[in-house]
């Protein structure tokens, strides 16, 4: 119980800072509209076209963060906490086509240079980059486990740098008159965000998917598992991740029939319980515990 509240708390936090962090991309999105039109820089449009997406982000994962509470009906018995990671899957996807205009207009650029107004646009790029910066602070403080808070967070960092790569651009077209600077600013740009992009949305795959959370090795639990006094066998074993930060583990968990006699099942499940939040940091466990006896009968029941 402790565990859930704790997570409550967390989920309530990145909600104040996704709010903030989402004033401040409103304010430097419209700043670099602006900037776009006064100087013509391509950096500034690709970065606030990026701001754009990445203010719909924001507000998906605000609304998704804020669904994940709900209570589940009798249906949704997880409750719906897996609309954090459609959120963030969704997040990745956009990202994804951000990129891919991007390269498509740096690469059009460089073939057909148009004049830059450098000076607006470093002052631009800078204001951005500072406001950017603070953003980036504001969700530094914040736990990244959950996969709504990682995909702010690469937006922003995609946005610092973006920001920077503006300014960079700018002053050498300043001071060289070099204007494929602005389309060569947008690719890297481009290049930043990929990887990132790639990453948060395996991760979502990983967990809508049901895959072994990483860092849980289902060999190591089922030792761990036999280690218990009066297990002899664990079968059926699964873990998953509901959402993110909230791993799940499952199994069938065959006891002696003495240790049971002695015991009961109540001290098994809570030393088993017990077993895997200390070793795997697993706090929603399912087991069910099995007598020696009950084991050939289980064996009949089973579907090749």
């Amino acid at each position: 119980m402790g565990h859930d509240h704790g997570h409550a708390a967390g989920r309530a936090q990145d909600r104040g800072r996704l709010r903030i962090v989402l004033g401040v991309t409103v304010c430097v999105l419209v700043l670099e509209v602006v900037g776009w039109r006064v100087t013509g820089s391509l950096a500034l449009l690709a970065d606030a076209g990026h701001l754009a997406t990445d203010a719909a982000a924001v507000v998906l994962a605000l609304g998704a963060s804020y669904v994940a509470t709900l209570k589940g009906g009798p249906r949704s018995t997880f409750g719906l906490h897996r609309a954090e990671v459609l959120a963030a899957l969704v997040n990745a996807v956009v990202l994804l086509v951000v990129c891919g205009y991007l390269v498509y207009a740096g690469v059009t650029r460089l073939s057909s240079p148009e004049h830059v107004d450098a000076g607006p646009m470093v002052a631009f790029a800078a204001v951005g980059l500072v406001a950017n910066g603070i953003s980036m602070g504001v969700l530094s403080r914040a736990e990244h486990g959950s996969l709504n808070m990682r995909g702010a967070v690469n937006e922003v960092l995609a946005d610092l740098l973006g920001s920077l790569l503006a300014v960079v651009a700018g002053v050498v077209i300043w001071t060289t008159g070099f204007t494929r600077a602005d389309p060569v600013a947008t690719l890297l740009i481009a290049v930043l965000i990929l990887p990132r992009s790639f990453a948060l949305a395996r991760d979502a795959t990983v967990v809508l998917l049901e895959i072994a959370p990483r860092g849980i090795d289902l060999d190591d639990v089922r030792e761990h598992l036999l280690g218990v006094p009066g297990v002899t066998d664990v079968h059926d074993l699964h873990a998953w991740t509901i959402t993110s930060g909230i791993p799940s583990l499952s199994a069938h968990v065959t006891v002696t029939d003495a240790c049971l006699a002695e015991r009961g099942v109540g001290a098994t499940l809570d030393e088993l319980s017990r077993c895997v939040a200390e070793h795997f940091d697993v706090h929603h466990a399912t087991f069910q515990v099995e007598p020696v006896t009950h084991r050939e009968h289980e064996d009949l029941g089973e579907v090749h």
